[in-house]
């Protein structure tokens, strides 16, 4: 930080970004932190178009190694999700400036996160991005997250985490698409909190099986299920919810169900720091 105030990097590893939210994401940093506003750069990438993506995975890749070696900029904030950063993670260079920074988001960046923690990088947290301000409710995620970053606020903190345990979260279909890559991060210990949006009840029971199957995932210290939203209706019923689901599964696997997490993809998504969180003051 320079003079106390913080600089933040805005990079989109997936999809891109409207126009227009730079300054929606400015404005209210400076109305929430009026005497010492955080810098926020929004990479020019955000707004780029290919295909699906924010740029080529090239552009995205060197936009993110030009913000998180950057020494000026703090902390990453990623963008939004999507689909893409899976596409990145084999190009990215974690350098000693990169594990100096904060990263936060969720959802696709699931794939940042692995290979971040998988490095030892020691400040990453599942949470609220810029493009959650365009949720129902949005403006209050995002402040949260801008609570966590400049303030490192305990209140924004997911409520159930527990002082000398590790935590991790991650979107339940991401995490499940990492086991047995080369990103796959040693979770021994931690408790898992896992969140999914918009899949099939039966896809879910699908990744919750392959998740709690894997020997790595059963060294968790437990498994904990965050919001599941927006799932399509099955045909026939599935006939269980996505609790019913989990406790199954973990039941199956050995692995303690330790019940709910305030985590999902909505304004209500509290924040998860991987690890045992160093504080961003640290």
């Amino acid at each position: 930080m320079r003079d106390g105030t913080m600089t933040i990097g805005v990079i989109a590893p997936a999809s891109r970004i409207p126009p227009d939210l730079p300054s929606r994401i400015t404005a209210l940093a400076a109305r929430l932190y009026p005497a010492r506003t955080p810098e926020i750069r929004f990479h020019p990438h955000c707004f780029s178009t290919d295909g699906h993506f924010a740029g080529s995975d090239d552009e995205r890749a060197a936009a993110f190694q030009e913000m998180a070696d950057d020494p000026a900029i703090d902390a990453l904030w990623f963008a939004r999700g999507g689909y893409g950063s899976c596409r990145i993670v084999d190009k990215i260079t974690i350098s000693a400036e990169a594990r100096r920074k904060i990263y936060l988001g969720y959802s696709d960046m699931g794939s940042v996160h692995a290979l971040l923690y998988r490095n030892g990088v020691e400040r990453i947290a599942h949470g609220p991005m810029p493009a959650d301000l365009s949720r129902p409710g949005g403006e209050a995620a995002v402040a949260r997250s801008l609570a966590f970053l400049v303030e490192g606020r305990p209140d924004t903190l997911e409520p159930t985490l527990s002082p000398g345990v590790p935590s991790a979260a991650f979107n339940m279909t991401i995490l499940s698409h990492l086991i047995g890559t080369p990103w796959e991060p040693d979770l021994t210990g931690h408790v898992l909190m896992l969140e999914e949006v918009s899949e099939y009840m039966y896809r879910i029971d699908r990744a919750l099986f392959h998740i709690t199957s894997a020997p790595s995932i059963r060294r968790i210290a437990g498994l904990r299920l965050g919001r599941c939203s927006d799932i399509p209706a099955n045909d026939p019923d599935f006939g269980q919810n996505e609790t019913d689901i989990a406790r199954h599964w973990c039941q199956r696997a050995g692995i303690p169900f330790l019940g709910r997490a305030d985590i999902g993809h909505d304004a209500d998504n509290r924040i998860v720091p991987f690890g045992l969180w160093r504080g961003s003051g640290s």
